[in-house]
């Protein structure tokens, strides 16, 4: 719930603890942004989560006891409908985590090397509601990533819950594509495609436009390497 100073709620959550303080005094130091708690695990953070209401949590993924991962998933299960925005931090070689992390519902990823500017970019931009990359960037992650990992059909939700047109915008939006684009391409308003979006979403159950693309990828609706 935003707060009426109008500054973004964050909660850091790392179990290094000098990356963590690091991490919580240059938020501190930002206008605009308050930080509401810090955690060292994952446990840690969903009770935090649920007492704080943040609207952005940046999440480490690799933490003693409950992982960033499983932590996400609880958090989003039980955010009802005013989930907060998951930032994983990750480095170079987890990006398989990363992508695990992406289908449980998180809005994308940082580096722990990030520029404080990005950071705070990022932290800007999700709790606008945004992706923390340009679709194109995750349409290559997922891409890597999507056909090293068999798909459970009985785990993906069925599309034929979609009507045609919410199927193309999902289709359009696995392939990389934002929504202006894909009101130049479907000859629609921005507006409707925003519209048409939410609506998969609530039906499918889906926490983040980058889970969105990871479902679209999971059930064929889009292929690795197939066009945009």
């Amino acid at each position: 719930m935003p707060s009426t100073s109008r500054s973004i709620e964050v909660l850091v959550v790392d179990d290094q603890i000098l990356i963590r303080a690091g991490l919580v005094a240059l938020l501190r130091a930002s206008p605009g942004i308050s930080v509401v708690g810090e955690a060292a695990d994952g446990h840690a953070a969903v009770a935090m989560a649920a007492a704080t209401r943040p609207q952005v949590i940046l999440m480490d993924i690799r933490m003693p006891g409950l992982g960033g991962i499983d932590a996400t998933r609880e958090i989003l299960a039980a955010a009802g409908d005013d989930p907060p925005r998951i930032l994983v931090l990750t480095t170079f070689d987890l990006d398989e985590y990363v992508f695990e992390a992406l289908r449980a519902g998180a809005s994308g990823f940082l580096l722990k090397d990030t520029a404080p500017e990005r950071l705070l970019a990022a932290i800007t931009a999700v709790a606008a509601g945004d992706m923390l990359f340009a679709p194109s960037v995750v349409q290559r992650l997922i891409e890597a990533f999507a056909s090293r990992t068999a798909p459970e059909p009985d785990d993906t939700p069925a599309l034929d819950v979609l009507t045609e047109r919410e199927r193309e915008v999902l289709m359009l939006v696995g392939k990389g594509l934002a929504n202006s684009e894909i009101a130049e391409r479907l000859v629609i308003a921005k507006a409707t495609v925003k519209t048409h979006l939410n609506r998969t979403m609530a039906k499918l159950n889906l926490a983040s436009r980058a889970q969105a693309v990871v479902l679209a990828y999971e059930s064929g609706l889009v292929s690795p390497r197939s066009g945009g």
